[in-house]
């Protein structure tokens, strides 16, 4: 099976207050997974990091390895470490990139491609992102 899986990571302050998420698609553009969660003081980079890890592992966990990911994400320099045209200079990002080039190997495929933050699913996934983050920012002035 053929898995889409658009990811994006959002930072407040970068550092600051981080939270990532991630909704995978079949291919008749059916939802298959979908998940967000707060990450506590990040950076954006490794938010965006964290959400890919994040989508690829409860992929593998729903579906298994056998499938082909093809993930979409908003980060370009995310997108071009892991096609490997770019260095990963950041210590913090790392041992994120191994995690992610690790996991994502195990897949019968794996590509990442960068979109714009106007697509679809990211611009979705950002909107449920910052209604975490509010949220998360409202109970801390309390």
């Amino acid at each position: 099976m053929l898995i889409y899986l658009y990811t994006d990571g959002a930072s407040r302050s970068n550092p600051g207050l981080s939270a990532s998420g991630y909704k995978a698609f079949d291919a008749s553009h059916k939802l298959l997974l979908k998940g967000a969660f707060f990450n506590g003081i990040k950076t954006n980079n490794e938010a965006e990091y964290l959400a890919l890890i994040s989508g690829l592992e409860k992929v593998a966990e729903q579906f298994g390895f056998k499938n082909d990911v093809m993930a979409y994400s908003d980060s370009k320099l995310m997108s071009m470490q892991l096609s490997g045209k770019y260095k990963v200079k950041e210590d913090g990002l790392k041992k994120l990139f191994e995690s992610c080039k690790h996991l994502s190997s195990k897949f019968g495929s794996f590509s990442i491609t960068h979109v714009p933050r106007e697509n679809v699913a990211i611009a979705s996934v950002d909107k449920e992102l910052n209604l975490l983050l509010d949220a998360i920012e409202k109970d801390r002035v309390v």
